[in-house]
């Protein structure tokens, strides 16, 4: 009895966050996907103006109910001199029309998912940029489940960014609690935090702990995350991503 008092409070627990979205309309579910603004942020640098290397990691809320939960997140390059940006991205609807869900694109690095407003996460610029732009293309041709897609609990976009961050380090990528899918490592249980700083083991993405000098604390339960970042004060939960300093 009590061991399922326990996991009906941490169940409990682990869904306040998403309940609290839906129930102060923080996010929203209605609206038409093929209308939904896609404007850039301005957060990128315009090409025009900017000859030096960029890199930059972006998350923005996930389109309709999986919004409650979780957010999508993508990669976007820009070479040294080049005149626009490539975006590398993971997307359900392609594999479900038995497209590749893995998409390299020339889109507006900053767009928004869908009416959701993206959140800059990583970024390199100049020559640490051109030294990772190589690897980044190397780590994305090396991805496992390009032509896979499980929104719960994965392989899906944030699998996708988290495999590219632990072959690439010198982005320090912290991917927020929401980001659904970053602690899929199929059916290799341990690997490197995708910070690079520290490490994680995760039973396909339902149940997992991860310890990292970027990350903090955090124990997966589910798919979904609480966490404690002492680096940085901040505690991490699920739906409602990371309360305290940036």
């Amino acid at each position: 009895m009590r061991w399922l008092l326990f996991s009906a409070g941490a169940l409990g627990l682990m869904l306040a966050g998403p309940l609290i979205n839906v129930a102060t309309g923080a996010v929203e579910f209605g609206g038409d996907w093929r209308s939904a603004p896609r404007t850039p942020a301005g957060t990128a640098p315009d090409p025009a103006i900017t000859p030096e290397a960029v890199v930059q990691i972006y998350a923005a809320r996930a389109f309709g109910w999986r919004a409650a939960f979780a957010v999508h997140s993508w990669i976007a390059v820009k070479a040294k001199g080049a005149a626009r940006y490539t975006v590398h991205e993971v997307i359900g609807w392609r594999a479900y029309r038995g497209l590749p869900a893995l998409a390299t694109s020339d889109r507006a690095p900053d767009a928004a998912w869908f009416g959701n407003r993206p959140e800059l996460l990583a970024e390199l610029r100049g020559p640490e940029a051109e030294a990772a732009i190589g690897r980044i293309a190397a780590a994305v041709a090396a991805y496992p489940y390009a032509d896979a897609y499980r929104a719960w609990p994965g392989p899906n976009s944030n699998t996708f960014t988290a495999f590219v961050a632990r072959r690439v380090p010198a982005l320090r990528l912290d991917l927020p609690p929401t980001a659904i899918g970053k602690d899929y490592l199929g059916a290799h249980p341990f690997a490197g935090a995708p910070s690079g700083t520290g490490w994680q083991i995760s039973l396909f993405g339902l149940l997992g702990v991860l310890v990292g000098a970027e990350e903090g604390l955090e124990i997966n339960l589910l798919g979904l995350t609480i966490g404690v970042d002492p680096s940085a004060p901040a505690i991490k939960l699920p739906g409602l991503g990371r309360l305290g300093r940036d």
